[in-house]
This record gives structure tokens, sequence and C-alpha cells, in this order.
């Protein structure tokens, strides 16, 4: 049951697409919890969406609503991934935007992981 206060999850969303294989993506892992994928307009070299396989519409929403073997197999992907991608050695950002004034376009929760570039500050002085 969605979080109260949130809007109800939206199953057309692009990333619930996605995970039906209604639209392609450039696919770099998938587990029971996790689909990761290029991001279409990269903000990094390196830039990854990961999403969890349930329909949450914000963190706020899955930390609520997802087991805790899918908050925890979800985490370890995100984990494994960077790992995977080589990401840790030279470093990277994990960032998860939610609601209107942070940004959010999906309304999916999901993390982007940035890399490949020093990323400066992440909120400008």
């Amino acid at each position: 049951m969605p979080v109260s206060g949130l809007p109800p999850y939206d199953s057309q969303n692009i990333f619930a697409r996605i995970l039906r294989g209604e639209i392609p993506c450039k696919k770099v892992y998938e587990d029971a919890f996790a689909l990761a994928f290029h991001d279409i307009a990269p903000q990094a070299p390196t830039h990854i969406l990961v999403i969890p396989k349930g329909p949450y519409c914000s963190f706020a929403d899955f930390s609520a609503s997802a087991s805790e073997a899918d908050i925890a197999g979800f985490f370890r992907a995100v984990g494994k991934i960077a790992k995977d991608l080589g990401l840790e050695a030279p470093g990277y950002r994990m960032l998860a935007n939610m609601g209107e004034h942070s940004g959010q376009e999906v309304p999916h929760f999901h993390v982007h992981l940035f890399a490949g570039r020093p990323l400066g500050r992440m909120i400008p002085a």
C-alpha cells in the first residue's frame, strides 16, 4: 500500500514499462531485486540507473512497503554494480531524487550512479 500523502504508483511510467520489457534498455545488471541500465541522457561518463523490481514511487514508499529481503537485495545489487563496474577505487556518487523539489523525473524509486570524472561539490556553496 502506498505511503500516505504520496500519489499512487503509475504503472505506465517509463521504468515500469522497461521492467515489463515494453521499452528496451542498455542493461548492465539484473537480478530478482533490481535492474540496472545506462541512462539515455548521461550526466557523467558513467551514469547508471538502478531500479527495484517492485512498484515503488519513492524512497519513503520503498522503505515502508518493500520486504526486508527486497530492501536488502536492492542495496546489495547497487553495491555489486558499483564494484563490478570498477567504480569504488576512483569513487562515485550515488543519488536518489524524491519529489518535485529534487528534480525527480520518473515516479519510480531509483538511484543514479555517477562516475568517470571528478564530480565536484554535491550542492554548490
